[in-house]
This record gives structure tokens, C-alpha cells and sequence, in this order.
């Protein structure tokens, strides 16, 4: 039986997001650098002949129809394929984060099946599929650190030093809906250049939605407090509770508040699964 295990789902870090517009469709247009980092899921994925497609959750339980299982059917529906998969993962990244955890799973499943099943699909295609799982696959499938413009979908490779990440996650989640309804929500800010961001990477922007995601949900307070006690500027990462700062010095990362997941990470200059697809 064909297999692959051990492949690696990393999660991504947004450097900052601005909220430049809005469609007349109601999507809201972001800029944002979209950066991989070192915390990711693992997956492992056998080749089944009956066309079936299963899961098997090694650690966190995973709703039945999530975006594993809608990547491995949309990718049989597109090709054609009967052959089936049978998926086991060891869920690390936390949910309703803002680190794309999921969407990150939804690409390296597309990779790995792509492989596994023969179909040597091209990375446009997989990209195409990808962007209709969710806005943050593509970037997942593209490979490397991105300027990201549009709804998500436009892409532009960019350099990112490398550094050491203290990331924060709370205990409670939070939705992306409820945040890009909120009448407060900030979305006028100036388009960015990329020089601009260029010259002070690290520092560069704020993340529009952080305003209203701390009223929201409080403990995204309590997380960038506590990283203020640390004397490291932290910051809320995409759309959902956890937050992140530079590590510019050692610092002592005992006494986060109860049950908040706290890690060092290190940035990634490219996916593991680089030029999986072509």
C-alpha cells in the first residue's frame, strides 16, 4: 500500500495585516506579510482502493468534515480519481488562532495525495482547488514567505530575515466572522509598499484587527500584557486569538497566565514541501 508519513504542516505568522478596503461583494481586501514558522502538524497519509476517504485524529478531535477531508474530495472530484485516502493526524497548531492551521493541512494533504495518487497536477491547478477551501491554502501550496494583497488569493514572494518567535495562544478562540462584522472594525487603512516594509520588517504596520478582537475576546489582553511584562512587543497574528513578538533578548517565559499554549518558534525561509508540485 502507498504511503507517506510524516509530512509536515507548518503553521504561519501574519508580520502585519491592514485592512485596506472593501468589495462591493462584502469581502474585505487585506495587505499582509504571510510568514511560515517551525510549529506545525503532522500528517500522515495512505493510499486506499475503494475510494473512500477517511481520517483518524492522533491527538486533537477534529470536526468529521473539516478542510483534510473537503481537500482530499475536492481533489478527487477535480482529477477524477477513484482511488481513496486514509488520513491521520497529529494536530498541533492550535484552532482560532490566526495561524492558518487548517487551511495549512487542507495544502500539504492537496501535496501529498497529488503524489500519492499520481496525478502530477500542476501548481497552478493545485492552486486553483486550493483557493476554494479557503483563502490561506494557496499561499500554503505556494512555498515560501509572501506579500499578500486582494481577499488573500494575490501572492508576491518576499524575503524575511531570520529570527526567534515567542507565540502566545489563549485559552479562548476566536471567529473570524465576528470580527470582520463588527461595525468597529477599521477598514480604511493606507495601502502599504513594499519598501516600506522592507526597511523595518519586524515593526513594520499593525494588525487592523487587533482593536476590536481585544474586545471581543479579553484574554488577547492578558496575552500581550503578559508579553509587555517580558519587555517584547507583541502582537495579535491574523484573525484569531494568539499573539507574537520577536525574541530580541533571553527572556523568561515561565508565568504565562493559566493554560495559555506558550512556544518558541523559529521562522522558515521555505515550506518543507517546496516544489512538491511544479
Amino acid at each position: 500500500m502507498k504511503s507517506i508519513y510524516d509530512i509536515c504542516a507548518p503553521a504561519k505568522l501574519n508580520l502585519f495585516l491592514h485592512i485596506v478596503g472593501r468589495r462591493p461583494d462584502g469581502y474585505h481586501l487585506l495587505e499582509s506579510v504571510f510568514m511560515l514558522i517551525d510549529w506545525c502538524d503532522t500528517i500522515h497519509v495512505e493510499v486506499r482502493n475503494d475510494s473512500q476517504i477517511s481520517r483518524e485524529d492522533l491527538t486533537t478531535p477534529l470536526p468529521p468534515d473539516d478542510l483534510i477531508v473537503r481537500a482530499a474530495r475536492t481533489l478527487q472530484g477535480a482529477s477524477g480519481t477513484r482511488q481513496g485516502a486514509h488520513i491521520a493526524i497529529d494536530k498541533q497548531i492550535p484552532t482560532q488562532a490566526g495561524m492558518g492551521g487548517g487551511s495549512s493541512d487542507a495544502a500539504s494533504t492537496l501535496l501529498a495525495l497529488n503524489r500519492l495518487w499520481g496525478l502530477n497536477l500542476g501548481l497552478d491547478k493545485l492552486m486553483q482547488i486550493g483557493l476554494k477551501l479557503g483563502a490561506d491554502v494557496p499561499f500554503f501550496l505556494g512555498g515560501g514567505n509572501a506579500w499578500v494583497t486582494g481577499v488573500g488569493e494575490v501572492m508576491q514572494p518576499v524575503d524575511v530575515p531570520k529570527a526567534r518567535f515567542l507565540v502566545v495562544k489563549p485559552v479562548q478562540g476566536l471567529e473570524t466572522q465576528r470580527i470582520f462584522s463588527h461595525p468597529d472594525l477599521k477598514r480604511d487603512t493606507k495601502s502599504a509598499i513594499l519598501s516600506g516594509f522592507a526597511a523595518n520588517t519586524f515593526g513594520y504596520g499593525q494588525n487592523d484587527l487587533q482593536a476590536v478582537a481585544r474586545q471581543l475576546c479579553p484574554q488577547i489582553s492578558q496575552a500581550l500584557d503578559w508579553l509587555n511584562l517580558l519587555g517584547l512587543n507583541g502582537r495579535m497574528t491574523g484573525s484569531g486569538s494568539a499573539v507574537f513578538a520577536r525574541m530580541l533578548h533571553d527572556a523568561e517565559i515561565d508565568g504565562a497566565p493559566d493554560s495559555f499554549q506558550v512556544k518558541l518558534c523559529n521562522n522558515l525561509s521555505a515550506h518543507p514541501l517546496q516544489g512538491w508540485a511544479v
